[in-house]
């Protein structure tokens, strides 16, 4: 399908910078299923829109302190974005020295040549150049013609690589964000139940949520299961073919655990709809579906580059709680898929008219899928 036909016009000034001073402050645009009218509710409103015995399926990826600032040995600066842990790895130093660590692939900026074994000084935040660097990211080679590098970080003190890490690292929120990461933004750019880190992203419709509201759910017979899928840097690759058909779609590590099998297995035996929170949510449902039982999963670890739009035959997702996504992406073509592409598009408009808030700090959408 033409990715033009996933376009609509959005102000600049909608899309959002900040996060509200409560998750779940956030409004709610409500598209029923077979509706063209919307309702505008709040997020906190959720509990008393979803039937009894559903099930919430979350996705419980932590987002890693992956922007990282360093120097050369020259005083140069330099930045890095971590985009993906592929294990332990180890260098020896001209001294001799061994130095164990972990093995990232990554996106350098202000390299320069950036020769194999190559070492930089990691920063820590809000720290001065005279302050004694606690991390070391050394160039292991370039992977391939898409910028990527692989590195190893590791600590002169020899003390765990994730401890440094959460001291030196940065938030990686989004490009439209046009501003520096803050403290708030750690908690923020988080949802409450991150639990696995991975991500470069957050899973944004899942940012909303609060105990409060899980708690409220619980107390009216549904149940929350989780999966987790490690939202990468493909997230935010533009769709730069025509057709989605030939757009190389990102590959994203997920894993459907045996607990959410049985949990979406229970709401199928009630009768209740699966309600994924999420686009990424959405992924790994899809992707795990069990091919002889309809509605049903099957427990999955692995990588999906699947790539849903209009036409895509859905076995799992009866619901979705989502934010509002960017113009011409493949998030919308999902969201499309998952409701039509002209209610999608109608409902979009008028959330412009309605001034929401955009993206990934911005509000939610809940759609329920026609049958």
């Amino acid at each position: 399908m033409r990715v033009d036909a996933f376009e609509y016009e959005l102000p600049a000034d909608l899309i959002a910078q900040q996060p509200l001073p409560e998750r779940d402050l956030a409004r709610l645009m409500v598209l029923q299923a077979g509706a063209a009218a919307v309702a505008h509710r709040k997020v906190s409103d959720l509990p008393d829109l979803l039937d009894r015995g559903s099930v919430l399926v979350v996705n419980d990826t932590r987002v890693v302190p992956a922007r990282i600032f360093g120097r050369k040995r020259t005083g140069g600066r330099v930045e890095w974005l971590l985009v993906e842990r592929r294990g332990p790895g180890e260098i020896r130093e001209s001294s001799g020295e061994l130095r164990a660590g972990e093995v990232w692939r990554a996106l350098g900026k202000g390299l320069g040549p950036g020769e194999p074994g190559t070492t930089f000084e990691v920063l820590a935040r809000d720290s001065s150049d005279e302050e004694a660097a606690p991390l070391r990211l050394t160039l292991l080679g370039r992977l391939n013609d898409d910028g990527l590098r692989e590195v190893l970080l590791w600590t002169p003190a020899g003390s765990p690589v994730r401890d440094s890490l959460e001291a030196c690292g940065h938030v990686p929120l989004p490009p439209y964000i046009k501003r520096s990461d803050v403290t708030e933004d750690f908690s923020r750019y988080q949802t409450v139940y991150a639990r696995v880190d991975g991500a470069i992203a957050a899973p944004t419709a899942g940012l909303h949520l609060t105990h409060p509201i899980l708690g409220r759910l619980a107390a009216k017979g549904c149940e929350v299961a989780s999966l987790t899928l490690h939202v990468g840097l493909g997230t935010f690759k533009p769709v730069q073919a025509l057709d989605l058909d030939q757009h190389a779609m990102h590959a994203e590590a997920f894993d459907v655990p045996e607990r959410t099998v049985a949990a979406v297995a229970r709401a199928r035996a009630r009768g209740a709809p699966v309600v994924a929170v999420g686009t990424t949510s959405v992924r790994a449902l899809e992707s795990a579906a069990d091919p002889e039982r309809l509605g049903h999963v099957r427990a999955t670890s692995g990588e999906t580059r699947i790539l849903i739009q209009p036409g895509h035959p859905w076995r799992v997702v009866d619901a979705l709680l989502t934010n509002f996504h960017q113009p011409r992406s493949t998030l919308m073509a999902l969201v499309c898929a998952f409701a039509g592409t002209e209610r999608v598009l109608a409902a979009y408009r008028a959330a412009v008219r309605e001034r929401y808030r955009f993206f990934s700090y911005g509000d939610a959408m809940l759609l329920r899928r026609d049958r």
